[in-house]
């Protein structure tokens, strides 16, 4: 869809339809901005006021318009500017609408890129982005940095864009529905960091080749001062480096770089500018799998491009305990332990979960089915899980997968479960001392959960009951 872009120098006075308002408040920062700049603001939603009272409580005595459980064709054609949610498809008959009666239509990222003053660092990826983006934020805020940290890790940067200055450093986590609209303003980060690329949100891109297209959007704009950070071992991103005029840097867990971040003796190399920096945290680092060494590496990487110290970009790392919801310790229960993976919502983070154990491993898996291949994840399953408990939408598919794969002797056992308690139940059942359960979906949660996190807490939350309902003597907490 061709969508004409608003022009962003005031927006006092201007009436502003914002498309999607979100459950978690994803909409309540633009929508706090444009009516702190004086605009006459709708906010529309299909959802109902009782299924969106987390995010209106955020609104509350602000002089905006609500028009909950529908949307008004009006508000796309009589108005001057639409904020759309990333999370609405481009196919809406309502976009569709604003840009038949020309319309602009823009979104809260690409508004804020346009106004920001200070260096932009972005990061994309398949898997991997929140845990670099908190990393980073850390790593510069110990060497000093004045730092915000935000977009889709659940924060909008609109509002404090007053006290943003040129000096500082903003961290963005980038979704690949966000870079869509980035590209229309043709604007990439300053430091671009990529994770990796594999099959996600198929359902929304419809194709492989689509959604590869939104990721490149992050370095397809930049300059020759700026920087592009890319995963050297991922085959899909060592084709890149010809897509940028920034300066291609890579960062790499099998492969020793002339230029690029690398792992050497259990230390970080990162070799720039003809010099050679180490980064001495091996034995300190407190987040699992080889994926994360990569994490830590695109982080420190980015630090050393915005002049942060060793001495803290390694505290920042030795400090950092992991996010919640990824690959985050639960409980010890019987010699059993319990890791909450709720965030992998793809099979190549769910097979990065798997791979950061080495104890028979009983996994909780499932969910909304997001339209891509899980042959590979069956895969991982059947090599390295004890056993799979399967829930929601893709339980059957994976089952099947599973079971179908030939030259395997023993295959886990499979259980399919009715819901999250039930497969938790199961799971520590069927556990032994020296067994870790898993939570590691390869899936999002839609039709069990409303996100991801919500699911994590449950998991959480079911984990903690196994643990009260076992006789004391037999209770094991580390935290």
């Amino acid at each position: 869809m061709n969508t004409r872009l608003v022009e962003t120098k005031s927006f006092k006075g201007k009436k502003v339809t914002v498309m999607g308002l979100g459950l978690f408040g994803g909409g309540v920062g633009v929508v706090k901005y444009l009516a702190s700049q004086g605009a006459d603001v709708t906010v529309t939603d299909l959802k109902s006021a009782e299924e969106l009272s987390a995010s209106l409580k955020l609104l509350d005595d602000l002089p905006v318009r609500l028009k909950l459980g529908k949307h008004d064709e009006a508000d796309f054609v009589n108005v001057d500017m639409v904020v759309v949610s990333p999370a609405v498809p481009d196919d809406s008959r309502f976009l569709q609408m604003a840009c038949e009666n020309s319309v602009p239509v823009d979104s809260e990222l690409s508004i804020f890129f346009r106004l920001c003053p200070a260096p932009v660092i972005g990061i994309t990826g398949s898997n991997g982005k929140s845990t670099i983006t908190s990393l980073l934020g850390e790593m510069l805020k110990e060497a000093g940095i004045k730092t915000w940290v935000g977009g889709n890790i659940g924060i909008s940067l609109l509002e404090n864009l007053g006290e943003i200055e040129t000096d500082d450093a903003v961290v963005l986590e980038i979704s690949s529905f966000q870079l869509e609209y980035l590209a229309r303003i043709e604007m990439s980060p300053h430091i671009s960091i990529l994770t990796n690329i594999a099959p996600n949100h198929l359902d929304r891109h419809k194709t492989m080749e689509n959604y590869i297209g939104a990721k490149k959007a992050i370095i397809h704009y930049q300059q020759e001062g700026d920087y592009a950070i890319m995963n050297y071992d991922d085959p899909i991103l060592k084709k890149w480096k010809d897509e940028t005029k920034g300066r291609h840097l890579w960062f790499s867990t099998t492969k020793e770089l002339e230029r690029g971040a690398f792992l050497k003796n259990n230390e970080i190399i990162i070799n720039h500018n003809s010099t050679s920096t180490v980064i001495p945290c091996s034995t300190q680092i407190n987040i699992k799998g080889i994926h994360n060494w990569q994490n830590i590496m695109a982080a420190s990487y980015a630090a050393i491009l915005m002049h942060a110290d060793v001495e803290s970009i390694k505290n920042a790392i030795t400090g950092f305990a992991g996010l919640e919801h990824r690959l985050e310790y639960v409980h010890t229960i019987n010699e059993v332990q319990y890791y909450n993976d709720s965030k992998a919502t793809t099979p190549e983070a769910a097979i990065a979960g798997i791979k950061a154990f080495e104890s028979p491993t009983i996994l909780i898996a499932g969910g909304y089915d997001k339209q891509v291949s899980l042959n590979q994840f069956a895969q991982e399953c059947a090599e390295n899980t004890k056993c799979v408990i399967l829930i929601g939408d893709t339980a059957k598919t994976i089952q099947k997968l599973i079971q179908d794969i030939t030259g395997k002797r023993t295959k886990p056992e499979i259980y399919m479960a009715a819901s999250l308690d039930e497969s938790v139940k199961k799971a520590s059942e069927v556990a032994e001392p020296g067994d870790i359960v898993l939570l590691s979906p390869a899936c999002a949660s839609f039709g069990l959960f409303a996100n991801y996190e919500e699911r994590g807490k449950k998991f959480k939350a079911l984990v903690s009951q196994l643990n009260t309902n076992e006789p004391a003597h037999m209770q094991t907490n580390i935290n």
